[in-house]
């Protein structure tokens, strides 16, 4: 996590801790445009299913903020497939935010922009 900013690295963290707490397949964490995170983890419930961006995001949202400015995603392989859907991010904050992708370890796989 050293190329990454120390807030982008906080978020990796935090995304880390959310996934650790549950165990689950998937944590995520995202910063606002006024600098709060959010963090969340992968839902799969009978009936409803959100991975974790899609928990945060709607977790920033109903706190009533107006944009985001990064987001990372711990998955247990760091691929960016569907599991690491950035769409989210950018039907709600807009093109060019960056996307840390990372392993449950924090060993950063990628960084995608919306």
């Amino acid at each position: 996590m050293s190329d990454l900013s120390a807030e982008d690295a906080k978020l990796v963290t935090l995304a880390r801790a959310a996934r650790a707490r549950t165990r689950a397949l998937e944590g995520a964490a995202v910063r606002d445009s006024d600098g709060r995170t959010y963090a969340a983890c992968t839902v799969a419930l009978d009936t409803v299913e959100l991975t974790a961006l899609q928990l945060a995001v709607a977790m920033a949202l109903a706190s009533g903020v107006k944009g985001l400015e990064a987001a990372a995603v711990v998955t247990e392989d760091g691929a960016v497939d569907e599991a690491v859907d950035v769409n989210v991010v950018r039907h709600f904050a807009g093109a060019n935010i960056p996307v840390v992708v990372a392993l449950g370890t924090g060993e950063v796989r990628d960084v995608v922009h919306t």
